[in-house]
């Protein structure tokens, strides 16, 4: 399986359970790896061929921009199941970061995968 990356997301929503961090949106940082097969766009250097990527990304930056999630791992796996159910995606891979969450640390945050089989049958959130 190939890997289509989306780094450095800089997104922001409300995002936390403290009623400091409810009351204003909140920085995250989304990293996407979104498995699929890149072999079909390769040999024809044809963009009908590729998965397009944009139009999920644009899918997920509205979802987070309008959310309101206390924990990030709640965020992430709806981020995942917009790219898998929604845009058909085999494969999804995501790292949600919120800067500033932990004293002395860049970041704090959370790395999920989810595969199609995930979402089958109401597996998976």
């Amino acid at each position: 399986m190939d890997l289509i990356e989306i780094g450095g997301l800089r997104l922001r929503c409300v995002i936390g359970c403290r009623d400091e961090e409810r009351r204003d949106r909140s920085d995250v940082v989304i990293d996407l790896k979104i498995g699929t097969d890149t072999r079909p766009a390769a040999a024809s250097d044809e963009l009908n061929d590729a998965w397009n990527y944009r139009t999920p990304v644009k899918a997920v930056i509205g979802h987070v921009e309008d959310s309101a999630y206390r924990t990030v791992e709640a965020l992430a796996t709806a981020i995942a199941r917009i790219l898998i159910v929604d845009f058909g995606a085999p494969y999804a891979r995501v790292r949600v970061a919120k800067p500033g969450a932990v004293r002395f640390a860049d970041t704090a945050g959370v790395l999920i995968e989810r595969v199609t089989a995930d979402y089958a049958a109401g597996r998976c959130c």
